[in-house]
């Protein structure tokens, strides 16, 4: 906006200027009668970004001013498309009266929508948690905290370095992103949409304990347990101050802070969340992932908690065997399609409740809120007799006094919005039944008159009428004017028609429309009053609908294990993965032939599994499979596989796959060795490691130095470790190191074709196929030709020049390593032990001695 002198404007444009000065960087929907309208900048935008009109309003500096709009009943389409697009919106309404004011009627801004804090049903995705997350960080310490408003559910953690940053943005997949101007880590943020950066006072501690104290009502936070995250509570504070300021209203669903403790969760980095494709696909959608194939839930609150699940893994064996209790329960009493059907008709009241609290609950919200609450006694009927289904069964609350006044208050069929009325329902209250009545009656009045004219004036065709324009009116046909009487006062003249009106139409008229007017303001009143006494028990009303979500989830697994032919896990408290034909979930669903199972056996002996074997031979798949079947497992749901023995797992590794990162300016190559060395640095002897294709970025000697290196150090580690790899060179490691094995996937050649048999059988593979494989996709036959022509040249000057083995070539690598120059001894070389006290001496002393042991 260009136009600042406020003088050179008319009253209205005045207004706008204002209101848009206390918003300059989001679009301003400023209401006029029944369009919002956007003017200057917003409106090109606005044009750009919907696909609106572009028009002009008067003029500027002698410069028309840029104009456009959308009709108010048709907003929420248009708002759902900016926010998915990352942009916030000021929504601008007349709260003046038109009748009663001079100028411009008075307006103000009543509701700021940003992509992280919409409730709107119609601009959610209905299985997919809405996140606003707000990061700030000193130095490698991070606090993180996220919201999700349309459930209330607050949360925070605390936690150090980049790469647990990564994982957890690529977790929460945020809406909406505040972090403060000093940032250090605004490179990863990047990727994300609703980038908001906010003041560095915005995150002060003292600022953010007084916020949320006031937001809980409470004089201190000890309560919630978050006294040891100080850079998490001041991310809360500025997130809890934003969606104060944009809400502009009460948030009575939002009463308590929780800590993510990433102890309790088996722990995924944000390669292996992308690899593994959880809950979104590697093009970002959500078709073929673990969530598509595991998600039968009732309900759409069912599903978020289900991929809430997925994200986070278990890592305590006991909670995981009592969701599995309860599966086998449901299983056993053949409960899940019963449940199913009452939690269908249950719905989302998750969010309805969050609409509730926030006062933007729909008359619709209330009816489906009251159709709910009648089904929770056949819900609880159905649950009588349940073992480990009990503690689930008694945290659901019945609400008789609510349904009951739900029942009394609000029509079985009620409009989408209370606008218009026709929402409470008949009997409800004394006095809005007298106004309807009344304006009831009229219809029978009207009657009454219409009969009487007729045959005072003799006229047969004479009839009452009414319309918003000129209200109501007597027609009578243009050939019967003559007989009209002169007391009638002309009103309209049309083609064939005459409109009058008498003083007695006209007193009744009027008391019609107030009436009208006196129904539908006290019924707005009393729907006020509705929310008013529902809202005391929203934190209730929360917890039941928490405990029927994880019910729903528990009968989709159910219903999935029995479908899909699914067995339930055994843990164990030895680091080992024993899996008797596993399969891929995602993979055997959607392929058209039958999946062939595979078996996985991680144990002392077998740490570490060299996986050989050709391209498109199933080794990606058969490593994938072994992290979902982990994962599921830990989730609590029944595996693929005919059986399945888990040890303690504490994080997933997946280091499959990779591609440029254009963004960062890191090469292939560079990304492969970054998520490298995150494995090296962060696996324990209880991480699940998945390692493909280390080192083909580079050249041969030093890809084949590097893989060789990082399946030492991964037996070392003693990690349970998938190693695919086409370095057969690698293949000899099971002869120089213990815990190590050799594992292929075969296929068969048969002349210039090969055949994948996707069987998993001890040993190395024989050959790579790299030829056959390329044939397969198509490279021109001479191509392929020339190509076998090389490699038999390669061959035979190999044998010509004597080159060394592989075992040989194993053996020097070994030597090479095992030879490299120890830490201590370069930092001894750089050390000058005349700048060195005695005990500065001493204490390097120890730190030298930790670094050996």
């Amino acid at each position: 906006m260009t136009e600042t002198n406020l003088d050179k404007h008319t009253p209205m444009m005045r207004q706008y200027l204002t209101l848009k000065a206390q918003h300059p960087e989001i679009l301003l929907f400023y209401r006029m009668g029944d369009f919002y309208e956007l003017f200057y900048d917003d409106a090109k935008r606005a044009s750009e970004l919907m696909d609106i009109s572009l028009t002009k309003r008067g003029q500027s500096a002698g410069t028309p001013i840029p104009m456009a709009g959308i009709p108010y009943h048709a907003v929420e389409n248009y708002l759902s498309r900016l926010v998915q697009l990352g942009e916030s919106v000021a929504i601008c309404e007349q709260v003046g009266d038109p009748a009663t004011s001079k100028g411009p009627v008075e307006r103000k801004v009543v509701r700021i929508i940003t992509p992280g804090t919409v409730s709107d049903e119609a601009l959610l995705q209905e299985k997919q948690e809405n996140f606003l997350v707000s990061v700030v960080n000193q130095q490698q310490n991070i606090g993180l905290a996220y919201l999700d408003i349309a459930s209330g559910r607050f949360v925070i953690n605390q936690f150090v370095g980049e790469q647990q940053l990564q994982a957890e943005l690529q977790r929460l997949n945020p809406a909406e992103l505040l972090y403060p101007d000093n940032f250090e880590f605004s490179a990863y943020l990047a990727n994300y949409k609703g980038l908001r950066r906010r003041g560095e006072w915005e995150f002060d501690l003292a600022t953010a304990e007084k916020v949320l104290n006031q937001q809980f009502a409470t004089q201190h936070l000890d309560g919630f347990g978050v006294s040891e995250y100080p850079l998490a509570l001041a991310a809360a504070g500025c997130l809890m101050q934003y969606v104060q300021d944009t809400q502009r209203t009460a948030l009575p669903h939002i009463n308590a802070i929780i800590v993510e403790n990433q102890s309790q969760f088996i722990q995924l980095d944000a390669a292996s969340r992308k690899n593994l494709e959880l809950t979104r696909n590697l093009s970002g959608g959500v078709d073929n992932t673990l969530s598509s194939v595991l998600d039968r839930s009732a309900t759409a609150m069912g599903s978020r908690l289900l991929n809430r699940w997925i994200h986070q893994p278990l890592r305590n064996q006991q909670q995981v065997s009592q969701r599995q209790d309860c599966i086998a329960e449901i299983l056993s009493q053949d409960l899940y399609p019963e449940l199913q059907s009452q939690l269908k008709s249950i719905g989302d009241i998750e969010r309805i409740l969050a609409r509730l609290a926030l006062r933007s609950a729909r008359p619709r919200d209330l009816a489906r809120l009251r159709n709910a609450f009648a089904l929770l006694p056949e819900l609880q009927t159905s649950l009588q007799g349940c073992q480990a289904l009990s503690p689930l069964a008694n945290a659901i609350s019945q609400f008789p006094e609510i349904l009951d006044l739900l029942q009394r208050a609000i029509i079985d069929n009620p409009p989408v919005l209370i606008r218009d009325g026709g929402v409470i329902a008949e009997g409800y209250h004394q006095e809005l039944d007298e106004w309807r009545n009344l304006n009831e009656g009229a219809t029978q009045f009207l009657s009454d008159i219409e009969q009487r004219e007729r045959e005072q004036t003799g006229i047969a065709n004479l009839k009452i009428g009414y319309n918003k324009v000129h209200g109501f009116y007597i027609e009578v046909s243009r050939a019967h004017s003559e007989e009209v009487p002169a007391h009638y006062i002309r009103r309209q003249t049309l083609k064939n028609m005459e409109r009058y009106i008498i003083a007695e139409l006209k007193e009744h008229e009027e008391k019609v429309l107030a009436s009208q007017g006196k129904a539908l303001a006290l019924e707005k009143q009393l729907y006020e009053q509705l929310l008013d006494l529902l809202l005391p028990h929203i934190n209730a009303m929360q917890q039941s609908a928490q405990a029927i979500a994880q019910l729903d989830v528990l009968c989709c697994l159910a219903e999935r294990a029995e479908t899909l032919n699914y067995v339930r896990p055994s843990f164990i408290n030895q680091p080992n993965i024993n899996i008797q034909a596993g399969r891929h979930p995602v993979v055997e669903q959607v392929n058209d032939t039958p999946f062939i199972a595979n078996p996985l056996e991680l144990n002392e002996q077998r740490k570490l599994l060299i996986v050989t074997g050709p391209n498109m031979g199933g080794k990606s798949t058969y490593m994938r499979q072994t992290a979902l079947i982990c994962l599921m497992a830990y989730i609590g749901s029944y595996v693929p596989a005919d059986s399945a023995e888990l040890g303690p797992i504490d994080k997933i590794f997946t280091r499959i796959g990779a591609s440029d990162d254009l963004a960062s300016g890191r090469s292939t190559f560079m990304v492969e060795m970054t998520e490298t060395a995150n494995i090296l640095h962060n696996a324990t002897a209880n991480s699940l490691i998945l390692m493909d294709e280390i080192g083909r970025g580079t050249s041969t000697y030093d890809g084949m130095s590097l893989a060789w290196a990082v399946a030492q150090a991964l037996s070392k580690l003693q990690s349970p470790t998938l190693f695919a790899t086409h370095y057969f060179e690698l293949t000899q490691l099971p002869e120089l190191l213990n815990g190590v094995a050799n594992v292929h996937l075969d296929a068969v050649e048969h002349q210039d074709t090969i055949a994948f048999m996707h069987q998993v059988q001890d040993g190395a593979a024989s050959k790579s196929y790299g030829l056959q494989v390329a044939a397969l996709a198509g490279i021109p036959k001479q191509v392929i030709q020339q190509a076998k022509a090389k490699l038999k040249q390669l061959e035979s000057l190999q044998l010509h020049e004597q080159k060394p083995s592989s075992e040989v070539v194993a053996e020097q690598l070994t030597i090479e390593l095992d030879e490299a120059v120890h830490p201590v001894i370069e930092q001894l070389k750089q050390l000058d032990p005349n700048e060195l006290s005695p005990r500065a001496a001493l204490d390097l002393l120890f730190q030298l001695q930790q670094q050996i042991d």
